[in-house]
C-alpha cells in the first residue's frame, strides 16, 4: 500500500456517519456518568455533538468543515478554557470514547484502534493542560491531521 492508496483514518472508520455514531455513543454514555456532570451538565446539545463530530472527522482526514465553518482550532480551544479538567476525567474520557467506538461498530483492527487511542491520549492530555486556570496554550494552530502512526492499515 503506497501513501497515495493508503486510506485516511476517516475513510477507514466509515466517514462522517461512522464518526457521528461514535460521538453520539460517547455523549450518550457521558450523560449518565457523574464524573462528567461538571463538564456536561444536563444533556449534550445537538450543536455540540455536531461540532465535535466535525472536529473528529477533520482530525481523521475528512472534510475541513471545522476549520472552514466552525471556527477552527481557536474555537476548540475556547471551549476548553478554564474547564479545569481533572486527570480522572481525562482518563475516563479516553476509556469512554474507546467504548463508544465499539458501540458505533467502528473498525476494531489493532492498527485503527491504535491510531484512535493515540489521538485520544494526545488530545486529552493537551485538553487537560489547556483547561487549567494557569494555562498558557498556543492560541493559534491548525486542526491536527492524525495518521496511522507506525502501523499501516490492516491488510487481511
Amino acid at each position: 500500500m503506497t501513501k497515495e492508496t493508503t486510506p485516511t483514518l476517516y475513510d477507514w472508520a466509515g466517514g462522517t456517519e461512522a464518526i457521528r455514531r461514535m460521538i453520539d455513543a460517547f455523549y450518550d454514555r457521558v450523560e449518565g456518568l457523574e464524573l462528567f456532570k461538571p463538564l456536561f451538565p444536563g444533556d449534550v446539545s445537538e450543536e455540540h455533538r455536531d461540532f465535535v463530530a466535525a472536529w473528529w472527522a477533520e482530525v481523521f482526514g475528512g472534510p475541513a468543515r471545522y476549520t472552514d465553518e466552525l471556527g477552527g482550532y481557536e474555537n476548540m480551544l475556547r471551549h476548553h478554557t478554564n474547564l479545569q479538567i481533572t486527570p480522572e476525567q481525562r482518563a475516563a474520557f479516553v476509556s469512554t470514547m474507546s467504548l463508544a467506538a465499539d458501540d458505533a461498530q467502528l473498525p476494531d483492527d489493532p492498527e485503527f484502534r491504535s491510531a484512535l487511542l493515540a489521538y485520544l491520549e494526545w488530545g486529552t492530555r493537551l485538553a487537560l493542560e489547556n483547561s487549567q486556570a494557569d494555562a498558557a496554550p498556543i492560541e493559534q494552530a491548525p486542526v491536527p491531521r492524525w495518521g496511522w502512526g507506525v502501523a499501516p492499515p490492516y491488510q487481511p
